[in-house]
């Protein structure tokens, strides 16, 4: 998958959603599942990500920009667990 989900995690700081190969889920199922409760995400190209890690640290993005949704309730203690999509196999 050719997609990353990025956020600002609780510490201000950018975070980078990897998708598993063959995980049977969206992109944005993913984001809502994995991005913690509340937090503003954006889906983006790999390409659209610098290529020079070396400076990953210092990589920012504005809240503003992260306009593709929000982390859904789904996390530990949850009323909402997440429920795996049944294959369209």
């Amino acid at each position: 998958m050719d997609k990353r989900v990025i956020y600002n995690n609780a510490d201000g700081q950018l975070a980078i959603l990897v998708p598993a190969p063959d995980c049977g889920l969206t992109i944005e199922e993913i984001a809502l599942k994995d991005v913690p409760y509340g937090l503003p995400f954006k889906i983006v190209d790999l390409a659209d990500l610098p290529a020079d890690r070396t400076q990953r640290n210092a990589w920012t993005v504005d809240d503003k920009d992260l306009t593709d949704g929000v982390g859904a309730d789904y996390g530990v203690g949850s009323d909402n667990p997440f429920v795996m999509p049944e294959s369209a196999l």
